[in-house]
């Protein structure tokens, strides 16, 4: 796959989702040298010193996200994504800039919602990019990302910030309660 065709304009059958390493030919997306350039420990680096703060978390309870924290450690879970909705035609500009950034080791990693998606994912009102950090316990680099989006491509819609752990655990809205929090997110901001 290539650039040549916006993630809104796919609609095989299955194809929900399009990663940015899919359609770029550089080695730095997703890659390695991420972790160095950001100074963000590797997953077999990350312990219990790297937490982040807990306290006065606009998500849910101190000790309910300090739990999924502890959790993501001992699974060594620390991937996550700040969320940004838009229309397709925002989608279709914002696609290959941060696919872009990824190669450039601006960003890690970006994931588009397809046209497929859009279609037949009955929760999204409206398309999806994510932009992924390799490690959410490493907030100065989450906060990195989200400034990035907010000052090169004038995000100024609240941003979730959501790691997979909770999307592995099926931490969605309509049940953030039963897992001690306000909503699915680690971060909003």
């Amino acid at each position: 796959m290539t650039l040549d065709k916006s993630p809104t304009d796919i609609t095989d059958e299955e194809t929900y989702w399009l990663r940015s390493q899919a359609v770029s030919d550089s080695p730095n997306v997703a890659g390695d040298g991420y972790f160095e350039r950001h100074d963000v420990p590797f997953p077999e680096e990350t312990t219990a010193e790297n937490l982040p703060p807990a306290e006065d978390v606009a998500v849910g309870s101190d000790e309910a996200v300090r739990e999924l924290d502890r959790e993501a450690l001992d699974e060594a879970k620390f991937i996550g994504k700040w969320q940004l909705t838009g229309s397709a035609e925002r989608i279709e500009e914002l696609w290959p800039e941060l696919v872009a950034d990824a190669a450039d080791e601006v960003l890690w990693a970006a994931k588009a919602m397809t046209g497929f998606g859009y279609e037949n994912l009955p929760m999204y009102d409206e398309y999806m990019i994510t932009v992924y950090t390799p490690n959410y316990f490493a907030k100065r680099d989450v906060d990195r990302v989200r400034d990035h989006l907010r000052e090169e491509y004038g995000v100024t819609k609240e941003l979730l910030y959501k790691p997979d752990l909770y999307t592995a655990k099926g931490i969605v809205p309509d049940n953030v309660e039963e897992f001690g929090l306000s909503m699915a997110a680690r971060y909003c901001e």
